[in-house]
């Protein structure tokens, strides 16, 4: 007897009548993306990347769906009597009008947790006009660019989750406690096979503070790794975002010199710079949110983005560019870091500034070749992460190809 699995939406304010019928071929079966079928009058919908709020009720990839077991031959399938109205609803979702909902990640084995926040798709104008005050050539030319959704976490990565995975405290953690790696559940173990930082030069947080505050001082390798370990930890996908999807982001919606405007002597109330930081970094979220509530979008840290570094990247757009990226390479620089961060002035902050790392980063580390892992004169430099509602075909499976003693020019 044939098997597969309808997702259904319960529609809790209208009479749920069950309804049986035949299996046909255009019952979906598990597995499937999004789609919607018809059969005779009734509508059947599986939405695996949709949202709908239904009797207080989030139904997202972070969330639940109603599962209907369909059996084949004698069986049949039970459906809800909906109306034209959620009929309506269920057309508008593969146009992208339900965006994804946030949620939280939590850490496994700790109490750690990590605010995901939704970041509808769309279309945005990037890099800055010819006529923005002190803006680089490497900001234009401008060009539209297409992405699709995905969640932003709501601030940057800080030291006692990435501590997590830097100092293999889940590893320690486990053989204190006498327990076996391979008896653990499988994302435990898929974590513990992500390669660890070497230990650091000297003290990573050069004495500026530790809990609460952003991570930072480490290279672009080993975010990327960072991101691997949460990803297996996790089961879910995460990354670093692409400088595009940085960018639109720090927008949130808007075409001005920063979100809150074109006035700079507001910036004070947003982020850490120069003109306030007393020369350090400080707590995350400790100023106002952009209009897509991130935090710490301007300062405090630069932000390490996935793409490679390129001045002339965007005179390769040509029209409107669906999610660019530059993948990395085997290369330790340059990449992009977007946002400023506490050592920078105002015009280092703007939403369309880029800065590409270089080896001035590592000018303290003795080692030859120097540690991938590490930065010693980057106390500027964070992350956060990112996650794809649905990933793009050449960031699937991406990790860092930067192997130490190869590709350093």
């Amino acid at each position: 007897m044939e098997r597969g699995t309808a997702w259904i939406f319960n529609l809790s304010i209208l009479p749920l009548t069950p309804l049986s019928l035949p299996l046909t071929s255009t019952v979906p079966s598990k597995g499937e993306g999004k789609q919607m079928w018809r059969h005779k009058t009734l509508l059947f919908v599986r939405c695996r990347h949709a949202r709908l709020r239904v009797k207080d009720e989030v139904l997202s990839p972070a969330g639940t769906l109603s599962v209907y077991t369909v059996f084949g031959n004698d069986g049949g399938v039970f459906v809800p009597r909906i109306s034209l109205m959620f009929i309506l609803l269920l057309l508008a979702l593969p146009l992208g009008v339900v965006a994804q909902d946030k949620y939280v990640e939590s850490i496994p084995g700790t109490d750690y947790k990590i605010e995901m926040l939704p970041i509808p798709a769309g279309t945005f104008t990037m890099g800055s006009p010819a006529s923005e005050a002190k803006r680089n050539p490497d900001e234009g030319p401008q060009h539209e660019v297409k992405l699709k959704p995905f969640w932003m976490s709501k601030v940057e990565i800080t030291w006692e989750i990435y501590e997590q995975f830097a100092r293999k405290v889940d590893i320690t953690k486990l053989e204190e406690e006498g327990k076996d790696i391979k008896k653990q559940p499988e994302n435990i173990q898929n974590a513990h096979a992500v390669t660890r930082p070497t230990p650091p030069y000297a003290d990573p947080t050069f004495g500026l503070g530790r809990d609460g505050q952003p991570a930072l001082c480490f290279t672009h390798h080993a975010a990327m790794e960072f991101c691997r370990w949460l990803s297996a930890n996790t089961g879910k996908v995460y990354r670093l975002p692409t400088e595009a999807e940085w960018e639109y982001a720090c927008r949130a919606g808007t075409k001005t010199v920063y979100s809150f405007g074109d006035d700079a002597a507001k910036l004070g109330e947003y982020a850490w710079f120069t003109d306030n930081s007393d020369g350090k970094p400080h707590l995350v979220a400790t100023k106002k949110p952009n209009a897509w509530g991130l935090y710490d979008m301007y300062g405090n840290v630069a932000e390490w983005c996935t793409d490679q570094y390129d001045a002339k990247f965007y005179e390769t757009a040509k029209g409107t560019v669906e999610s660019p990226v530059n993948l990395p390479s085997k290369k330790q620089y340059p990449y992009v870091a977007r946002g400023g961060s506490w050592d920078d002035e105002a015009i280092k902050l703007r939403s369309a500034a880029r800065r590409g790392s270089d080896k001035d980063w590592s000018r303290q580390d003795p080692q030859i070749p120097q540690s991938i892992w590490w930065h010693t004169d980057a106390t500027f430099i964070g992350f956060r992460v990112v996650r794809a509602v649905e990933e793009q075909e050449n960031l699937k499976g991406l990790k860092s190809p930067v192997v130490k003693g190869e590709g350093d020019d």
